[in-house]
């Protein structure tokens, strides 16, 4: 294995200088410097056969999660065979808690791990009894179905899932008749008789398509052409399952970024042509409308008590970012994006990746073609301010299958993946500026891409999956103490 790093103290004439956006060449590149965060990037160990692609579609390692200090995840392969693996950071410490055999299902057969304490959960399809819950306490004998919900091959769907009360909550929609599913809630402590519904909420109402984590609550939304849009909660309890708040009297349709402003909740929904814009703390009256916007906004994120959001104009094709008090009111405008290819053809901006890193939003702007693929993708950052609204590279991923990722590491810091000469796409760090904007890691020297996704944090490493040398996705971190 053979990576290549790029470490450079900026110097103080560098850094001082008003450096131009990191381009898509190698000419003017403005290279991150050394820190403790991040670290040296290292393979953690070959677990995908050598020689099986690059595919966006896989096969590679994911699900990274941290139960009590340990990393899983989890390994799909296309012929349905599936591994869930434990891993102390070292490769002779990364092992397979259990190996599926191949199998005729649906890939990936083993995904959403979810721990619980010192439980792991996740959703695993087989013929005999289609994708149902298992739970495993990192050993192989502690790994087994936990329970059968829909008898037979026809699987389960698990709409949300949420650790309380030191269990797992789940959303179940369940199609047993012709018309809407019924939807129910359950909990479970990892054993068939510990797994209970505690509500039937019927089947008069869909299920909407967002979910947020407010306290100890879990909130979700329920729609019917009879009843309108309501905001519901649970704590995992039958009494604290609680209708919170009607919203609208139609059915409406839920942007699928929400977004937290420290304990508050946020989420928007179209109205017909407008979007509203609404704040929760899961009680009635902290569930607020913020503000009504005559046409189509999306939402960036929130920094202290302000709330941001984007929105196209579509004669002048100009991205605008706007801000509003999360007390209310307040609207303002903080910046229009320019657009070069404003007037030609199709090219409307568009968001890519949002992320909030500190107090610093992130997010990436593409400019769209007739086709699928976008002619330039930008990654910009904010600080709520028009000065502090600047752009950092225009080097990120033009794919139509595989768009840079974006990805906080804490401190104002990020992660994402760009290019230094329009094809080898590899991982980027930034710390908000352009003068310390730069390439970390070429995975895959030469022209190929290492096309690294799948971000999570585990402790005190950041891990992601990229193709490396053996042609295949591999399991990769990078050292990141939390500052």
């Amino acid at each position: 294995m053979q990576a290549r790093h790029w470490y450079f103290l900026l110097g103080l004439g560098l850094a001082g200088q008003a450096a131009a956006m990191a381009p898509r060449t190698d000419e003017g590149i403005r290279e991150a410097p050394l820190h403790a965060c991040p670290g040296k990037a290292s393979r953690l160990k070959v677990v995908i056969p050598p020689g099986s692609g690059a595919s966006s579609n896989g096969p590679f390692p994911e699900s990274f999660v941290d139960m009590l200090g340990t990393l899983y995840f989890a390994t799909n392969l296309s012929d349905g065979g599936a591994t869930l693996w434990r891993s102390n950071g070292t490769e002779a410490g990364t092992v397979p808690v259990k190996t599926f055999p191949a199998a005729p299902v649906g890939v990936p057969a083993l995904r959403t791990l979810f721990p619980v304490g010192n439980q792991l959960f996740f959703q695993f399809d087989e013929p005999g009894t289609g994708e149902e819950l298992w739970v495993s306490d990192g050993t192989e004998a502690g790994t087994h179905l936990v329970k059968d919900l829909t008898p037979g091959p026809d699987g389960t769907h698990l709409a949300a899932v949420a650790a309380q009360r030191g269990q797992l909550t789940f959303l179940r929609q369940w199609g047993f008749a012709p018309g809407n599913p019924q939807v129910e809630l359950w909990r479970t402590d990892g054993t068939d008789a510990g797994t209970v519904r505690f509500a039937n909420l019927g089947t008069t109402s869909m299920l909407g398509n967002v979910t947020l984590r407010v306290g100890d609550n879990l909130l979700f939304f329920l729609a019917s052409p009879e009843q309108g849009t309501a905001l519901w909660r649970t704590d995992g309890t039958a009494s604290g399952t609680q209708l919170v708040k009607k919203l609208d009297a139609q059915v409406v349709y839920f942007f699928s970024n929400t977004g937290q402003a420290g304990a508050v909740g946020l989420f928007l929904f179209n109205d017909g042509a407008n979007t509203e814009v609404w704040k929760t703390d899961g009680t009635a009256s902290g569930t607020v409308r913020l503000e009504t916007f005559g046409k189509t906004v999306f939402l960036l994120g929130a920094l202290n008590d302000t709330v941001y959001v984007a929105s196209v104009d579509s004669e002048t094709m100009l991205m605008r970012i706007q801000s509003l008090s999360l007390a209310g009111g307040g609207k303002a405008s903080v910046k229009t994006l320019p657009n070069p290819y404003a007037g030609q053809e199709a090219a409307y901006p568009y968001l890519q990746q949002m992320a909030v890193s500190g107090d610093r939003l992130y997010f990436s702007v593409a400019i769209a073609t007739l086709g699928p693929a976008p002619r330039e993708v930008t990654l910009w950052v904010s600080d709520g301010t028009a000065e502090g609204t600047r752009a950092l590279s225009n080097a990120l991923s033009l794919g139509d299958e595989y768009s840079s990722p974006l990805f906080p590491t804490g401190a104002g810091d990020a992660l994402f993946v760009a290019t230094t000469s329009g094809a080898d796409l590899e991982p980027w760090f930034t710390r908000g500026s352009v003068a310390t904007t730069g390439p970390l890691v070429d995975i895959r020297p030469g022209p190929a891409s290492s096309r690294a996704d799948g971000f999570a944090r585990v402790g005190d490493r950041i891990y992601f999956h990229a193709v490396d040398d053996t042609g295949s996705h591999q399991p990769w971190f990078i050292p990141c103490p939390r500052m």
